[in-house]
């Protein structure tokens, strides 16, 4: 991803995280990183929320056309901010190997099933 001429370069650490910490452990970590950044009397993540404590994340040279871009990304009701569960689906939205190892496990448990019968 390229922004402002400067290189950014996303890591995956989520399927990492998902490995050590299980699942449970896994979305405690995604409430951790939600209540960070969230405002604290609207309980969602605003744009200026975002702004603010996006250092913590080192996000601190994003450009508000970036931060509002991942808000849009994220924002399935369309009021403009990221809910809970918003932030937790983006989160696996952007780890694709969090998703195929998530594919994998399904397809392990439908097999799993079938042959059950």
């Amino acid at each position: 991803m390229a922004t402002n001429n400067k290189k950014y370069e996303f890591h995956d650490f989520l399927p990492l995280m998902a490995e050590k910490l299980g699942g449970d452990g896994l979305i405690d970590e995604m409430y951790k990183g939600f209540q960070l950044l969230m405002d604290r009397d609207k309980g969602v993540i605003t744009f200026d929320s975002l702004k603010k404590n996006s250092s913590f994340l080192g996000l601190h040279d994003q450009s508000d056309a970036d931060l509002l871009s991942m808000l849009r990304v994220g924002d399935l009701d369309g009021d403009g901010a990221l809910s809970q569960m918003e932030f937790c689906v983006l989160m696996f939205r952007l780890s694709p190997g969090l998703m195929e190892q998530s594919e994998f496990l399904l397809e392990q448990a439908l097999q799993q099933e079938f042959d059950d019968f």
